[in-house]
């Protein structure tokens, strides 16, 4: 053990306080031999001083002096935590047993009687030297363990406060991840391959619709969600994983409710410290809604596809059946009534007008008709046409109508929603060569994402028209492929296959949504949602029209087609107009700056070589600011409509059309 500083490093300081200099001249020469270092003074005030100033190492201290005696000054040294550990002699002349009490009681260590016996004194100055000296080494000692205690102590508590702090943290960054990674239908997995322990992020579970508990602790477990067509691929990627390729893979997966999923994968291996394969870490990634989407798309593309071919077919054609049927009613009305070609040419305008309504069914499809939407009441529509219906499905099928009451109105063109009503009906009629049951329905409805998995809508308030049967039914390869053109599973010659192709484009054009529920055996419901109009929007409402369409005023027909230019102004004519032609837009200016303030109306076709319709228009109205237009077409771009819908104040005839359409609409705009 160390020797305690101050028994050999330097010599002791005593102090000695005696009023008698004898007495303390006898003392100091005492000590003095003994290689101490002396101090005496007289008094109990100087002792002090001497103390506060230059603390002594033992103080050899008399009782009985004039003033402040040597229990007071003993209590004085005690008293201060400063000199307190000063060990204090007390020498007297009364050796009795209650003044040595009074002593220790104010402090001191030890006591000597005079006479003072000088190998006595030093016996006991020195063992309390030792004594003090032990005592302030194990003190220094005691305190700078204290001390070491509260440092360690203090830097364990920042270490325990930065622990809490990394805990806390990490457990931040850890929810941030989960909340990431949940949000972004993500989630991650790790395979021990010495043992095969699966182990899952508890936002990978949610994507096989599972809860954490629930998740799979093993490989066979994980292959068992697995779809059973991709299990295989899966475990080909898992094993090409392990053979040290990054992998990526798509598969389906099946949920316990039995519905279908895409996940997106992606699989690595990690080393262990020796170099080999030891854990397996992966991801999954709910990919259901971009495959939705790529389907979508595709379809979509498909759709668009022939609806540009049906649309440039139904173009041209438009046009032939505008001279079809309109020199073929020329030819009727030259004939006499008991004339037996009559009946030919009564087939021919009946072919004709089928072709006319095969046309339209193909611009419904390719959304290119033009609509004229009005606020339609569809309980309204079903009610009107009741019998029709009645009539048209015959009397072993029973019609039930189930119509909702307040029902609100669609924003529609009313005639193409009668054309839907149709075509779903005599769909449910075919269904049931044998008789059934047909039920029309209509309700309010909200529609949100979660009402139909797998197609993106719009959210909002609609109105549904429902049309169901208790017929035959169909498989889900005939529901994928339901609502293209040309597809039927009649007979050759039983239907065209646009039916229901017509109903899936005025729907979509209209902003709606047409669904078909259906099994085999267990009839069919078709269901479509059209957005619900405005409150403030009226009724459609019938118009009686005059049946005299004839005029006198002066009317410019702009043709590109020579055919049906010469057959617009032949009818016009007939109905008494003074009509002029012109081919192409430029000659039709040159004409009207000739015969300025002549022209009453314009009848032209929209789309011409060189120039458009509406721009004729527009020149032509500089020029006579009176100047009224009927825009006539077979097919129509976004010059004068814009989703299918005419632009407001638009005055428009499709083409094909008859001598009594065409007078009519020109008799409305004269008199409008």
């Amino acid at each position: 053990m160390r020797v305690p500083p101050g028994l050999a490093d330097h010599p002791a300081r005593i102090l000695i306080v005696d009023d008698e200099p004898a007495n303390r001249d006898l003392l100091e020469a005492m000590l003095t031999g003994e290689g101490y270092k002396v101090i005496a003074v007289g008094s109990g005030e100087q002792a002090l001083v001497v103390v506060a100033n230059q603390p002594p190492d033992l103080i050899l201290l008399d009782i009985m002096m004039p003033g402040m005696d040597g229990y007071q000054v003993t209590a004085a040294v005690k008293s201060s935590p400063v000199t307190s550990n000063i060990p204090i002699i007390v020498i007297t002349v009364l050796d009795d047993r209650d003044s040595r009490i009074f002593g220790l009681r104010a402090g001191a260590e030890d006591f000597l009687t005079k006479p003072v016996d000088r190998g006595e004194l030093c016996m006991r100055v020195r063992n309390l030297l030792r004594l003090k000296a032990y005592g302030d080494y194990y003190g220094k000692y005691s305190e700078m363990l204290e001390g070491e205690v509260v440092s360690r102590t203090a830097d364990l508590l920042e270490r325990t406060k930065t622990l809490e702090q990394n805990s806390i943290a990490m457990k931040r960054t850890e929810e941030r991840t989960n909340y990431a990674l949940g949000a972004a239908g993500m989630g991650v997995w790790e395979v021990e391959i010495a043992t095969q322990r699966l182990t899952w992020s508890q936002t990978l579970a949610p994507l096989f619709g599972l809860t954490s508990d629930q998740a799979p602790t093993s490989a066979d477990g994980f292959f068992s969600l697995i779809h059973p067509h991709d299990r295989k691929m899966v475990e080909n990627w898992a094993s090409a994983a392990l053979g040290g390729t990054d992998c990526e893979l798509e598969f389906r997966v099946v949920w316990p409710d039995g519905s279908m999923h895409w996940q997106a994968g992606r699989a690595r291996v990690v080393a262990g410290a020796d170099g080999k394969p030891a854990r397996l870490i992966g991801s999954g990634m709910d990919v259901s809604a971009r495959k939705l989407l790529e389907a979508q798309y595709r379809q979509a593309q498909k759709m668009e596809a022939v609806g540009l071919l049906a649309g440039g077919v139904a173009h041209d054609f438009n046009n032939l059946l505008t001279v079809i049927l309109g020199y073929s009613n020329f030819v009727i009305e030259s004939f006499a009534p008991e004339d037996e070609r009559n009946s030919d040419m009564e087939e021919v305008l009946k072919a004709g007008k089928r072709a006319a309504e095969l046309v339209g069914q193909l611009l419904a499809f390719s959304r290119k008709q033009v609509l004229r939407p009005t606020a339609v009441d569809l309980n309204g529509l079903v009610t009107g046409m009741g019998q029709m219906l009645g009539r048209l499905i015959g009397e072993d099928i029973e019609l039930v109508t189930i119509l909702a009451p307040k029902l609100g109105a669609v924003l529609a063109d009313n005639s193409q929603l009668e054309q839907i009503l149709m075509n779903l009906v005599i769909n449910a009629r075919d269904a049931m060569p044998s008789g059934g049951r047909l039920a029309v329905e209509t309700a309010n409805v909200e529609l949100d994402q979660s009402f139909m998995r797998d197609v993106v809508i719009h959210p909002g308030s609609y109105v549904m028209l429902a049309v169901s049967d208790t017929g035959t039914g169909m498989d889900e390869a005939t529901k994928q492929h339901l609502f293209e053109p040309f597809f039927t599973t009649k007979e050759i010659g039983k239907g065209t296959g646009l039916g229901l192709a017509t109903v899936y484009g005025i729907v979509k054009q209209s902003g709606g949504y047409v669904w078909v529920f259906s099994e085999l055996g267990k009839g069919a419901a078709f269901k479509v949602y059209l957005p619900r109009a405005d409150a403030r929007d009226e009724f459609e409402r019938g118009v009686v029209r005059d049946k005299q369409h004839g005029g006198t005023e002066t009317v410019l027909v702009v043709e590109d087609d020579d055919a049906i230019r010469s057959l617009s102004r032949r009818i016009l004519e007939g109905a008494g107009y003074t009509v002029f032609d012109a081919p192409n837009p430029r000659q039709a200016e040159a004409l009207f700056e000739k015969r300025e303030n002549t022209f009453t109306l314009l009848v032209t076709d929209v789309i011409m070589p060189g120039s458009s319709g509406p721009k004729l228009f527009e020149v032509l109205s500089r020029m006579s600011p009176g100047l009224r237009v009927l825009y006539v077409s077979g097919y129509t771009d976004d010059t004068i409509v814009h989703q299918g819908q005419l632009d407001p104040g638009v005055e428009f005839l499709q083409k094909p059309f008859t001598s009594d359409a065409l007078t009519l609409r020109v008799r409305e705009i004269l008199d409008h």
